[in-house]
């Protein structure tokens, strides 16, 4: 199941830092941003054969919906410095973006469409449709 994870946050009197590193397996090879977002859409729908993915609502505000076959269950991310950590088996999507919301995700593996997995787990009770 997927896990939040606070991250490091650096205060200093120009500005704070918050260090994205040590969150996923292997390398960050993807870095991709979702922003501008209706409040009532729906993203992702999918999980993935091999690619982990760390994501952070920089800011605003969404909740996320996940499902590992045998668990369910939503986060809200609505601060800059937590991060939610996914497995590729967990199943996803986003809905109740903020009209602020930047989310922010770090991925294990390039883009391939071969990597992703579109079906839904048969046991999704809370799923959200896209």
């Amino acid at each position: 199941m997927p896990h939040l994870m606070e991250l490091d946050v650096f205060d200093a009197k120009n500005g704070n830092l918050v260090v994205f590193e040590k969150l996923i397996p292997g390398n960050i090879k993807r870095v991709f941003f979702i922003y501008g977002v209706d409040t009532e859409q729906v993203r992702g729908g999918h999980r993935h054969h091999k690619t982990w993915n760390a994501i952070s609502c920089i800011q605003g505000s969404c909740r996320i919906y996940c499902n590992n076959g045998k668990e369910e269950k939503f986060y809200n991310l609505d601060s800059p410095n937590v991060c939610l950590i996914l497995k590729p088996e967990d199943w996803h999507t986003m809905d109740s973006f903020s009209s602020d919301a930047i989310l922010m995700c770090l991925a294990s593996e390039y883009y391939s469409i071969d990597d992703y997995i579109d079906e839904p787990y048969p046991n999704s009770t809370l799923s959200l449709t896209i």
